[in-house]
């Protein structure tokens, strides 16, 4: 059985290479505001904040403090990840893995001092090395799914990916709702997640439905498609890089129904293994609180994909 990183088909290897040349162009570039719709707020206010002008997203209540865990016998956590999905995870110098989970993962040991290994493995088999006992928790942008619910258990969510709409930036809107582009040409990825929402919630606009993401981009530079809309990671890479020719600009916020985007992404561990699973709630809650998260947010996504 694959393991679904996100609400969506798996990538090829070309489409890896194009995903992995979009994020590391976008690194570079400075930090953008990005305004919300009405239509659908990703995260209640409190939980949010507005950092050099990025949006950093906060899915912890800090009126729901988690108490710090009896460590027990647990003095090592050996993480598992990947490296082929910058900048979350990716062969960094020397060869070593890198990125913001490489990175949180490390935070994570820090606040509960504890000494921990990361190990990569290629991304379909981290379920299968966590379950054999060749790690303890893995940490590669895994999407909380039933399916993946059934082969272990999640954390609580540490980051989610909206989706998106891109517009030309002749297309002048101040929000995006199913009225304010009915009739506009949308692109989209066929068969995926933001198609069939675009069908059952936008059915007024004209869906154009292309078999790649870089199709769809392709048609939207050369004004066959007003509007995309799409992974809010993947576009807000291809924004900032030198492929978007400054064509285009984030229209509207972010859509974050679960249904058909996902609950978002945890921190894997062996089903049953309730003390790691709370002992790592407790120190993201920690690494948010103590402001890590967000040092680490702003340094991997200065273009804030909400």
């Amino acid at each position: 059985m694959k393991t679904s990183r996100m609400n969506r088909k798996p990538r090829s290897a070309r489409a890896t290479k194009k995903a992995s040349a979009f994020a590391l162009a976008g690194l570079t570039v400075l930090a953008t505001a990005v305004s919300f719709a009405a239509f659908e707020p990703a995260l209640p206010p409190a939980l949010a904040q507005q950092t050099a002008g990025v949006f950093v997203p906060g899915f912890w209540d800090p009126k729901r403090r988690p108490e710090r865990p009896e460590s027990g016998r647990l003095t090592t956590i050996r993480f598992l990840t990947e490296e082929d999905y910058p900048p979350f995870n990716f062969k960094g110098p020397g060869g070593q893995p890198a990125g913001f989970n490489v990175d949180l993962a490390r935070a994570i040991c820090a606040e509960l001092n504890l000494v921990c290994t990361i190990q990569v493995r290629r991304f379909n088999t981290l379920l299968d090395s966590l379950n054999d006992n060749r790690g303890d928790a893995a940490i590669a942008s895994l999407a909380i799914t039933p399916q993946n619910r059934a082969r272990a258990d999640f954390t609580d969510r540490y980051y989610r990916t909206p989706a998106r709409f891109i517009a030309r930036k002749e297309v002048l809107l101040d929000q995006i709702t199913p009225e304010a582009i009915a009739g506009r040409r949308v692109a989209v990825v066929a068969g995926t997640a933001h198609e069939a929402y675009l069908r059952d919630f936008f059915p007024e606009t004209v869906i154009r439905a292309y078999p790649n993401v870089e199709t769809a981009l392709a048609a939207l530079k050369r004004a066959e498609a007003e509007l995309m809309f799409g992974d809010g990671v993947a576009l807000a890479f291809w924004l900032n890089g030198t492929g978007s020719a400054n064509c285009c600009v984030f229209r509207g916020g972010p859509f974050t129904e679960s249904r058909y985007f996902g609950e978002g992404v945890g921190i894997a561990v062996r089903r049953g293994n309730e003390n790691l699973r709370r002992a790592l709630d407790y120190a993201l809650f920690r690494v948010w609180e103590k402001g890590t998260y967000t040092e680490l947010y702003l340094r991997y996504f200065p273009i804030s994909f909400y």
